[in-house]
């Protein structure tokens, strides 16, 4: 069997195959073998059609097709042994099968196209010299004040009121109707827009815009009308937009009697792991910090991973780009699981393709990224050892005790993972590395977006003119 290679687009390789007469008879004479031994023809027992009869009643044309399929099927697996060719998902056939098969005459040669994915070998820029911003995250004291306020909130005891109005922060017990105050639907009760014994929390923000400034000032057992308008972008859209008056009723009134910050509130808090308060603030400040510099660490990644990708060239074959697409997609629908959404609802025939379709981007991104590290990681000798791959599983499978765990899967994204993590920690002791401060890098983004914006508005403008 004759094979010749040709390099094509998007990391396919194209295969033009050539089989010999005697394959092509031989296929052809194992097929009518296997039809005069399955095919069911009147007249005839199960294996004894006639030759002539079979090639009649099932046609020339159909045997041939049948037999065209096996030789492209079997020719094709034994020139990607014989090329040593580590393809990707099913072949692609590049020759018309209507063709082949009029051309097509057992004991003669034939020729047919078909490509293949492989894996994408990445052309790299010169990752060993780059040159990047990226913006630093400090740790502000501050964060922590405000941790420990929320802290103190979640564990608050609600304390009665009863000799003064409400005000900002207490906890109301209310009772509420909603009716619509213009419109044909002028006096009609809101579907949903009633409650009773509706614990809330008198925030700014809180409800429809309105409601709770209009119950700060009332008096436990007081009913007062609020009249709101609900916003133009509210969920509902019979509403959105409308006017209303809400007939509110508070018929009780609490406040927060927040926990001193002392060694009760620790152990409380920490679940009994800190004694005092002093340690507990200490370890808490420990991980704020530690938070502050794993986030400037992940953004000076994602600075070397932009700019690996900006200066190498790697063609994603469409085989693995639709496994992303799925992977991706199916961790989308996860998390909307989880958030408690129901996936049924949003996943059809016509969502899907829509779906699909806005995944591939990130899709691409992904695949580029760890596509270009696993090069690197080659080029540089940075995969990880045994014993880091078996204590990394080891530590993953404690935490899934409760659940069955494909071991040869989880091998697979361990590697992966560490590879990630070793070409990193490479490439940043390798890189100039410039920080700056959280945020500026965005807002100088959203300036170039606004100029080219300007610019592009300007060009229409001339246009025009």
């Amino acid at each position: 069997m004759k094979v010749t290679q040709e390099k094509l687009p998007d990391s396919q390789i194209g295969l033009e195959i050539e089989i010999s007469g005697d394959t092509s008879r031989n296929t052809y004479e194992k097929v009518i073998r296997q039809l005069a031994r399955t095919s069911n023809i009147p007249g005839f027992r199960k294996g004894k059609v006639p030759r002539p009869i079979l090639l009649q009643r099932m046609g020339v044309e159909r045997i041939k097709a049948a037999a065209l399929e096996e030789i492209i099927q079997e020719s094709l697996k034994k020139a990607l042994e014989q090329e040593k060719i580590e393809a990707l998902g099913n072949y692609t056939l590049r020759s018309s099968f209507d063709e082949l098969v009029e051309q097509y005459q057992p004991g003669e040669t034939l020729t047919f196209l078909a490509a293949v994915d492989v894996t994408p070998a990445p052309e790299l820029g010169d990752y060993t010299k780059l040159s990047v911003k990226a913006e630093e995250s400090k740790y502000d004291p501050q964060e922590l004040e405000d941790y420990l306020e929320q802290l103190r909130a979640q564990q608050a005891d609600l304390v009665p009121v009863e000799d003064r109005a409400a005000e900002s922060g207490d906890i109301g017990i209310i009772d509420f109707t909603g009716k619509l105050t213009e419109g044909e639907n002028a006096g009609t009760e809101i579907e949903g827009g009633s409650a009773t014994d509706f614990q809330l929390e008198l925030v700014e923000g809180k409800l429809i815009p309105g409601m709770v400034e209009g119950i700060i000032g009332m008096k436990p057992e007081e009913t007062k009308a609020v009249k709101v308008t609900f916003p133009e972008d509210y969920p509902k859209e019979d509403v959105a937009g409308q006017p209303a008056e809400f007939s509110i009723t508070l018929k009780e009134l609490k406040t927060k009697e927040l926990p001193e910050l002392d060694d009760d509130f620790a152990e409380e808090a920490s679940k009994g792991e800190q004694e005092t308060f002093a340690d507990f603030k200490a370890d808490l400040e420990k991980q704020f910090q530690e938070k502050a510099e794993n986030e400037t660490k992940n953004n000076i990644n994602q600075a070397l991973i932009d700019s690996i990708i900006e200066q190498s060239k790697v063609e994603v074959p469409e085989t693995l780009l639709q496994d992303e697409v799925t992977q991706v997609l199916t961790q989308t629908l996860m998390q909307m699981q989880q958030m408690g959404l129901d996936v049924k609802q949003l996943v059809n025939s016509d969502t899907i393709p829509r779906m699909r379709e806005n995944a591939k981007p990130e899709a691409l991104g992904n695949l580029k990224k760890s596509l270009i590290l696993a090069e690197i990681a080659s080029k540089e000798n940075l995969k990880p050892d045994e014993t880091a791959i078996k204590d990394k599983m080891a530590e993953i499978s404690k935490e899934l005790t409760d659940q069955e765990v494909d071991e040869e899967k989880l091998e697979k994204l361990v590697v992966e993972d560490l590879i990630t993590e070793n070409t990193l920690n490479w490439l940043r002791e390798k890189a100039e590395v410039e920080l700056v401060p959280a945020g500026s890098l965005a807002e100088k983004e959203e300036e170039t977006e606004a100029e080219v914006i300007e610019a592009e508005v300007s060009e229409a403008d001339e246009a025009e003119a």
